[in-house]
């Protein structure tokens, strides 16, 4: 059952853009509204009744219902810069404790050791900030980061991906136009839309990055808080492994419980701690720099780099594998845009933390160069005297904080798969309304905590789990490398051949890198990958059953005038394709529970035509959820009449932190309703009649006689589409035509409203159940009964909505899948 509370958080919502036709060419629209070209699914008929009608989905075309970047202020990027150093560099910022330990395994030469701090300077320089800070960065989709948001900024401007023909209206289409892309261009984007095997590729790329980033949330607090808790070895040797272990997993549940309370209230205590840390790194670096040294800087000649890895060969590129720790914790960099920025990310990186990070490694090396066997704890070891227990206790703290980066990107990756149905729709809470893309998604706290405490158990120690540890990370290095290379040709329209060599030159970098951290498969990355497959083929199942629902439900999607019509006496009738039966009319007022918001709902459909009968008085009631705190009052409601007697559309807009479903939600509807019945009639008033001058006492919505002893109500301005012309067929143009008898009167639809609101209000949801089509190959079979099964124990209830229980009708019915 699709409850009201899965309706408030669905972003599975109506389709219309310029490019409005579904992406991949799955479900055309079949009718025509003013908008649009003529369909020849329609006959005439009907075409000419939807003309005269409201359109059917009017008000679901609205520009400002689009996503877009929020923009911000001077003074707020530079807190969200502030902000995003305690959440996103806690990772990245922490290296230094292990980087060193784990590039050697035992006293490196001089000339080794200049040669590895020239590998961590430049692959700080090329990978962090040239690849990510100023390239990868500019991808972002609408202010959305990761992989998976470059995948969905592709699908905007290339036909890769079906949609759900609900929900283009919410995805602005830019889809360049062929004459104004180069050859080559053009070339690569139609073999790719031409491909199945490309359009399939670029899906599980994307939905892979997004696994194994979600993957590494669950090792990367354990390893972090762990290592963290085994520093307390320095100060106390005897603590026990097991006092150790339990500390770890009390942390990492204080940290979890520490979530819901929102991302700018966790970088209050957050941010300090890692500013305070990379401010140790920095101050330690120049001492040691100016009392070991300090010719320990010409590392940064990237000479020395490929000089250490031609000397040592394998070795050396074995030893990649501990270099690369020195920017885990960039992928999450990218997904946590979303609740920073790009700029505030840029500013925070490129002045304040690469700058400490290059003096830490620097500093380090220059002690090392000194004293070589203090490269098995190299930060402690490097501390100044008197240092060593202040830098301890920072280095616990930040250790801790580290896991944040990781654990907010698992959240905005939640959130950005669900919005295109990769995923069961679940609790998403927005934690700011000032910062709109801060989130908070409960379910997956509560997961990641459960996942984190038992691998922190099971595995116990850092060394197993640092085996288990950066894999993950350079696959998705990698392929945000080949994604953004496809968002610069097609979306930036920059020619493929200016492309190709940095393309080569990065993605080299991330091949080598790769390469020697796949040798730790054996000995633990097996699990993030292993972890990583399984929740990939949770969201690709999850796509697939869903994208076979909508083609089920394609046969359902008409305008109301498909369905029913009225006959020559005034009466509603069925159409002659569903029986031409007429229909019996239920006193009361009849809320239908829209979730898609596209032409009739399936609800209604099916309620006419199985039971013969309709209320007297019918809302289709959508909401409609938009990315921003709160809607204002008057552009909140959306008033539209349809094509059949007493059928209106109530379009609902709010924001996350707007209560829209009440107790009192049929008093609202009834309200609204009838503001729009009598604000069409005034405005109707005052206008000139078509066929005479002067001021009009009839339009062609009938007489308003009676208009002066209606209520008075408020006048909405969000309440502005015109009022339908009479639904008789006519070959005079609209201007000419005059009232007929069977159009009903202003005051008779306000009469039909306050008698069928009085007499009972109904509120009727719609509740599917899909079954395999017989005859089903036995594969595709599998894969439906599973998605099925998901189905059926993720959907909300009917107890979740907050109306009468009393009022609420439940309607069943089937589709075959």
């Amino acid at each position: 059952m699709e409850s009201t509370v899965q309706f408030s958080d669905d972003r599975i919502r109506p389709t219309r853009s310029h490019n409005s036709q579904s992406v991949g060419g799955v479900y055309p629209l079949r009718y025509r509204s003013r908008s649009r070209g003529r369909n020849s699914s329609l006959d005439e008929h009907k075409i000419h009744a939807l003309e005269d009608a409201e359109d059917e989905d009017a008000g679901l075309r609205d520009g400002k219902d689009l996503k877009r970047k929020q923009i911000f202020s001077v003074g707020q990027m530079f807190f969200l810069a502030y902000q995003s150093v305690g959440v996103i560099y806690g990772d990245i910022g922490t290296s230094p404790l292990y980087v060193f330990s784990s590039t050697f395994s035992e006293a490196p030469s001089h000339i080794d050791l200049l040669g590895a701090l020239s590998l961590i300077i430049w692959s700080l320089t090329m990978m962090v900030t040239v690849k990510y800070i100023l390239i990868i960065l500019h991808a972002d989709n609408e202010g959305e980061g990761g992989t998976f948001s470059t995948y969905s900024l592709l699908s905007r401007y290339m036909n890769i991906a079906n949609r759900d023909p609900r929900e283009a209206s919410m995805i602005r289409m830019e889809r360049h136009l062929t004459n104004d892309i180069g050859r080559s261009t053009k070339s690569i984007r139609s073999t790719i839309e031409n491909s199945k095997f490309f359009r399939g590729l670029l899906k599980i790329i994307g939905v892979l990055a997004v696994s194994m980033v979600m993957s590494d949330g669950v090792l990367t607090p354990a390893q972090s808080v762990l290592g963290a808790v085994q520093g307390l070895n320095v100060v106390a040797p005897d603590i026990s492994k097991s006092t150790v272990v339990g500390t770890t997993c009390a942390i990492l549940i204080l940290l979890f419980l520490l979530q819901p309370l929102g991302i700018t209230k966790i970088s209050v205590i957050f941010a300090p701690v890692i500013l305070i840390w990379l401010l140790f790194n920095a101050g330690f670096g120049i001492y040691n720099l100016a009392n070991y040294d300090y010719k320990i800087m010409k590392a940064f000649n990237p000479f020395y780099a490929f000089d250490y890895l031609i000397r040592n060969k394998e070795h050396g590129w074995r030893s990649l594998g501990g270099i690369l720790l020195a920017f885990t914790g960039v992928e999450a960099l990218f997904a946590d845009i979303g609740a920073f920025s790009r700029q505030a990310v840029q500013i925070s990186w490129l002045g304040y933390t690469y700058p400490c990070l290059l003096l830490a490694y620097a500093g380090q090396a220059a002690y090392i160069s000194v004293h070589p066997d203090a490269y098995s704890n190299p930060f402690y070891n490097c501390a100044p005297k008197g240092w060593v227990i202040p830098s301890l206790v920072i280095a616990i703290l930040a250790a801790i904080v580290a896991s944040q980066a990781i654990i907010t990107a698992t959240f905005q990756l939640m959130a950005q798969i669900m919005k295109l149905s990769y995923f069961p729709q679940i609790q998403v809470v927005h934690t700011s309304k000032k910062y709109h893309g801060q989130l908070y998604v409960p379910l997956v706290n509560w997961l990641l905590m459960i996942g984190t405490v038992l691998i922190a158990g099971i595995y116990n120690n850092t060394t197993s789990l640092g085996n288990a540890y950066g894999v993950c990370v350079m696959f998705v290095t990698f392929f945000d490398t080949c994604m953004v290379t496809l968002v610069a040709i097609i979306v930036w329209k920059i020619k493929p051949y200016f492309v190709f060599f940095p393309w080569l030159a990065i993605a080299a970098m991330d091949g080598t890198f790769l390469s020697s951290a796949l040798t730790k498969v054996p000995d633990g990355a097996w699990f993030t990958i292993a972890l990583a497959c399984v929740l990939a083929s949770l969201f690709i199942l999850w796509r697939f059953g869903k994208e076979q629902q909508w083609f089920a439900e394609a046969n359902d999607r008409f305008p109301t005038t498909h369905f029913v019509k009225t006959n020559e006496f005034g009466r509603l009738e069925l159409t002659r394709q569903y029986g031409a039966k007429s229909l019996s009319t239920i006193e009361g007022f009849g809320i239908f529970f829209d979730k898609a918001g596209e032409t009739t709902p399936i609800v209604f459909s099916h309620f006419i035509r199985k039971l013969v009968t309709a209320p007297e008085v019918i809302v289709f009631f959508h909401l409609r959820p938009l990315e921003t705190p709160s809607v204002a009052p008057e552009d909140r409601y959306h008033v539209s009449r349809l094509a059949i007697p007493n059928c209106y559309r109530l379009v609902v807009r709010h924001g996350y932190m707007d209560e829209v479903i009440t107790p009192d939600l049929a008093s609202l509807v009834f309200e609204k309703v009838r503001d729009h019945i009598v604000l069409r009639a005034l405005d109707d008033r005052v206008k000139p009649s078509a066929t005479t001058t002067g001021a009009a006492t009839e339009t062609g919505n009938g007489n308003i006689e009676g208009l002066s002893n209606i209520s008075k109500t408020t006048h909405n301005p969000a309440i502005s589409e015109k009022e339908p012309e009479t639904l008789a067929s006519s070959s005079e143009p609209k201007e000419s035509r005059t009232p007929t008898s069977t159009t009903p009167s202003t005051t008779s639809r306000l009469e039909a409203l306050e008698r069928a609101y009085n007499h009972e209000v109904l509120y009727i949801i719609g509740k599917e159940q899909m079954k395999v089509k017989q005859k089903t190959n036995i594969m595709r079979k599998v894969l439906l009964e599973a998605f099925l099964f998901l189905r059926e124990n993720t959907r909300t209830k009917i107890a979740s909505l907050k109306v009468d229980n009393e009022r609420v009708i439940e309607v069943g019915f089937v589709k075959d899948v």
